[in-house]
């Protein structure tokens, strides 16, 4: 049974976390439903579930992935302007986890300060001692420790 069900899922989309997302809305809503007895809710947490399944069972890979890169690229800036109180900038989700991963391995050779006048980001190379930092934005002279 199972081996038949993977083969049914060979070259379909499967789930991920608009999926998740969106089944999670609807039995949200079901359980409100339950409360509140009124039948458009009710459709409308059916027609969540039905879209749901029809994304997870697409063939259209490609399609569904846009659509999940556009609900992550959302996902993100929301949680940007709630933790910070603003949006994430223009950059992309795909583009701000690169910029994390390329921080991250800069971080072997490479130290990272910030501005106390203007809070710019400064790379300076790691083992130098003590060194006198001009921020490049705002020309605004610190000494720190590499």
């Amino acid at each position: 049974m199972r081996n038949r069900f993977q083969q049914f899922m060979y070259g379909r989309y499967g789930m991920d976390q608009l999926n998740r997302f969106l089944s999670t809305v609807a039995l949200i809503i079901l359980v409100v439903s339950m409360f509140i007895r009124r039948p458009i809710v009710e459709i409308v947490a059916l027609a969540l579930l039905f879209w749901c399944y029809y994304r997870m069972f697409s063939k259209n890979i490609s399609k569904r992935a846009a659509e999940n890169q556009k609900y992550m690229n959302f996902r993100y800036r929301a949680v940007c302007f709630f933790k910070k109180g603003r949006t994430g900038g223009s950059a992309s989700f795909a583009q701000k986890q690169a910029q994390r991963k390329a921080h991250h391995e800069q971080k072997k050779m490479y130290r990272f300060f910030a501005c106390p006048n203007c809070a710019q980001k400064v790379r300076v190379p790691k083992g130098k001692g003590k060194i006198c930092i001009t921020c490049p934005k705002c020309h605004t002279e610190f000494v720190k420790r590499s």
